[in-house]
């Protein structure tokens, strides 16, 4: 969202007395513009809130994950059960007698919790609701015709569960502009080229052709699945995805339904996004059992990708391979919220299950800190140190299948909020090093955050079946990011006959391989600032690693043999 923000920071020489109660200081306050205020909620409005209770052995949470997540370590692959992770993490008794007695003395008992029970969710009156939570103002706003209801002003717990609480969810996050339409917002940059008609755009048959898949290369594991994520009215439609495989899957196997949705589908039109992600995990990680999480938004006050997480708290059976099309700026979230966020996906990780997240279409993004100064804008989720983050490509030549270059939108860069990860320090000061010379001003990124993406694949041109209508030219990281989800879950399936344990999370061995299964991208930038210091550049593709298409884009033979490797 490039809009004029004001957040909510806590002076450090102030009084611990005064601002002690404040969970999450640094969170973004202000209501963008796109949204319209309707007015305050009525004080009788029931509104359901979600509480981030404190968890414990977050350290040894990250150890077992890395261990796990090592082909080098002896407990490589030895994951654990949900149960085992909620005996690990869940709060102490302590906390969660605080919490439900706080809750309680407001009259709060309509809660709900996870089985890893480091959430509850719980009802309430909206007056109640800034009884409880002091400084909170719940108003009404609008966008696109969908309603959410969120607080105007910060919000205070009491000074018993401060620390006891990671955060409080429901009051502030909205989702970014195109969150809705992830794909149809870039679609509209490559309009111009369709009136060439030379090109046929980007299909199941291409991809399979640039990545060295053949018609053998499906899924036969009973025991595997793979699914995507939708969030805020986006919905896909069962006879678009019919339709779409009818025409562009005839020359392999494949599914033509999904297995299961988690929520509830909304009615209207579908999405380009939720088209977009179903249909191409579905022919890439072709006639694999593929399940769709939606969220049409049951409740004004919650936050959907936060109710996307606890539910992956709560499911002891979960397919294996997970992607997400949805980022927001970090600048923009709570320091507390996205360390929370962080230890769910460790969470998942060391399950056996890889999230792989889109890496936006902004490039390294722009923010602009004042006059005449701005820096490079990282994206969240793509820039967690725990999630397998996906690039961007396009055909060095439009017209044909050749080698691939950055594509220009392709997010990327580094993290003001985590630390490199010991995983990537190596591949990344070997980028820093290589291109030295013609890097963005260092004031522009922060080079000791993590560095994303992690790798890469087509972004651009993609054909998506919407409202059973072909459409050409739909591009995006949410197209290459179920791509890769889909090969992912591929090998999945050969290590799962073979015996062997998924994946997991994959960085780890990722980096290890330096490259060698994939295609290196080496020519393109992706856009930045557009101002006199780095004139609308961000950072540039060079040999092996970079910000921009990470390792680069999958040989699906190599990578197979590289990950099938015990």
């Amino acid at each position: 969202m490039d809009t004029l923000r004001l957040t909510f920071f806590v002076p450090l020489l102030f009084s611990q007395v005064v601002w002690s109660g404040y969970l999450e200081y640094n969170q973004d306050v202000l209501i963008p513009e796109d949204w319209s205020h309707v007015g305050r909620v009525d004080p009788t409005e029931d509104l359901e809130l979600t509480f981030a209770l404190k968890q414990q052995n977050v350290d040894l949470l990250e150890e077992t994950l890395r261990l796990v997540s090592d082909p080098d370590s002896a407990q490589y692959g030895k994951y654990l059960t949900l149960e085992e992770v909620s005996s690990l993490v869940h709060p102490s008794e302590l906390t969660q007698k605080v919490v439900r007695h706080w809750l309680q003395s407001h009259g709060i008992t309509n809660c709900l919790t996870v089985r890893t029970r480091d959430f509850l969710q719980c009802s309430m009156t909206a007056e109640v609701a800034e009884t409880l939570l002091p400084g909170s103002k719940f108003h009404r706003y609008i966008r696109d015709g969908y309603s959410l209801v969120r607080s105007s002003a910060p919000y205070s717990v009491h000074d018993d569960v401060h620390q006891h609480l990671d955060f409080v969810g429901g009051l502030h996050r909205l989702p970014p502009k195109g969150q809705e339409d992830f794909g149809k917002a870039s679609s509209s940059r490559r309009q111009k080229q369709s009136n060439a008609g030379l090109h046929l755009g980007v299909t199941p048959a291409i991809l399979r052709e640039r990545y060295n898949l053949t018609a053998a290369d499906v899924g036969t594991a009973k025991n595997n699945s793979q699914a995507v994520a939708q969030f805020l009215e986006q919905y896909y439609s069962p006879a678009d995805l019919a339709e779409f495989m009818m025409i562009f899957g005839r020359s392999f196997k494949h599914l033509s339904k999904v297995d299961r949705v988690v929520g509830t589908q909304g009615k209207g039109k579908a999405g380009v996004e939720a088209s977009l992600d179903v249909e191409y995990i579905m022919s890439t990680g072709a006639n694999i059992p593929t399940w769709v999480f939606t969220n049409p938004g049951r409740h004004e006050s919650q936050e959907p990708f936060l109710q996307w997480m606890v539910l992956l708290s709560n499911m002891s059976d979960l397919p294996w391979v997970h992607t997400i099309s949805y980022g927001d700026d970090e600048d923009s979230l709570s320091t507390a919220y996205m360390m929370r966020i962080n230890t769910e996906f460790m969470k998942a990780g060391v399950r056996g299950i890889s999230l792989l997240f889109a890496s936006g279409d902004s490039g390294a993004g722009c923010r602009h800190l004042g006059k005449n100064q701005n820096s490079f804008r990282p994206s969240f989720p793509a820039s967690s140190p725990y999630v397998t983050t996906v690039g961007g490509t396009s055909f060095k030549n439009p017209y044909e299948v050749t080698y691939e270059v950055t594509d220009y939108i392709s997010g990327g860069g580094f993290s003001n909020v985590f630390k490199m990860p010991d995983y990537q320090v190596s591949a990344v000061d070997a980028y820093l090093k290589t291109v030295a010379e013609t890097l963005p001003p260092g004031s522009y990124f922060n080079t000791s955050g993590r560095a994303y993406p992690d790798m890469a694949a087509l972004s651009d041109n993609y054909w998506v079946v919407i409202n059973r209508v072909p459409v050409p030219w739909v591009s995006g990281t949410s197209a290459s990011t179920p791509v890769v989800g889909g090969m992912l879950s591929l090998i999945n399936d050969q290590r799962l006959l073979k015996g062997l344990p998924a994946l997991g999370f994959l960085n780890p061995r990722l980096y290890k391989l330096k490259g060698q299964p994939l295609f290196d991208v080496t020519e393109g930038c992706h856009l930045g600032c557009l101002d006199e210091q780095v004139l609308g550049k961000g950072f540039c593709a060079a040999p092996s690693w970079d910000p921009v298409t990470g390792w680069g884009t999958p040989n699906y033979p190599a990578l197979l043999a590289a990950l099938l490797a015990e």
